[in-house]
């Protein structure tokens, strides 16, 4: 008689987590699960999911939901939920957990009735987001993109007609660029630039990226790596100009340096000592 065959998957489990430096974000947490199933359970805060393999389906409030790879999955705090893989070889995901102060108490309903979002913006700024979150130094990025997120999915979550108007406000946005010029180095939140110029920070971004086709984020660091480039064709080190242009690190330097000139701070040390 032929040997029956045995299914010899293994149970793999792995996953990563951490509290990065930025308002609102309780945690991060990356996951790959091939069979382990969450039994039912509650958390305090928002749940923002996105499955980049395979599928979760999970319960919520008594009905049956499924995340397929192009949805965003926002589950309300304190609405018990479970979750298991819908896919063979399982699933692997990317959550963020955001406190009450992102989105209101007045979107749990909606959000029991309408958890899964096909939104492909919306999936594209969430991937963006954890990619700034998983690098230290870019916190004015993750704030703004967070920010935006936030606005995103309430304009879903709302009724219809009740978002409000988005308006071009220059004036604004000239305060919001003297306030990063004025701080370069120091660099500044989105919370705290909000509340210095006195505006809603959605709107703060809204209103400077309509002004000059370019995120805060973006133009700070041009900024950086602006003064950087001076600072290293004077004879300075790629370490010492790091800490004197606000970077976090070196490594933070190189990255964001390599994007917008093409090569490493050092190489474009060297290059101007060539010309010496």
């Amino acid at each position: 008689m032929p040997r029956r065959r045995t299914d010899q998957r293994k149970d793999e489990r792995s996953v990563s987590a951490w509290r990065p430096r930025v308002p609102g974000v309780v945690e991060v947490f990356h996951a790959h699960y091939t069979e382990y199933a969450y039994p039912m359970h509650v958390h305090d805060a928002w749940t923002l999911l996105i499955v980049d393999d395979g599928a979760v389906r999970y319960d919520l409030d008594r009905h049956e939901h499924g995340t397929p790879h192009d949805t965003v999955s926002l589950l309300p705090p304190h609405v018990p939920h479970n979750g298991s893989p819908a896919t063979p070889d399982g699933f692997r995901k990317r959550v963020l957990y955001l406190d009450a102060s992102r989105l209101g108490d007045e979107l749990i309903g909606p959000a029991v009735d309408a958890p899964d979002l096909r939104d492909p913006v919306l999936r594209r700024r969430v991937g963006q987001l954890h990619a700034a979150l998983a690098l230290p130094g870019d916190e004015l990025e993750a704030e703004s993109r967070l920010t935006l997120i936030g606005d995103r999915l309430r304009t879903h979550l709302r009724p219809r007609g009740d978002g409000d108007p988005v308006r071009r406000d220059p004036a604004l946005a000239r305060r919001l660029r003297e306030l990063l010029d004025e701080r370069v180095v120091a660099g500044v939140g989105l919370e705290e630039a909000a509340a210095l110029v006195s505006a809603h920070p959605a709107h703060l971004v809204r209103a400077f990226s309509g002004a000059y086709g370019i995120a805060p984020h973006q133009y700070l660091m041009s900024r950086r790596v602006g003064l950087a480039r001076r600072l290293l064709l004077a004879g300075r080190a790629p370490a010492d100009v790091a800490g004197a242009t606000g970077f976090y690190d070196q490594a933070h330097l190189t990255r964001h340096f390599k994007r917008l000139v093409g090569v490493t701070p050092g190489r474009y040390r060297t290059s101007g000592a060539r010309r010496g």
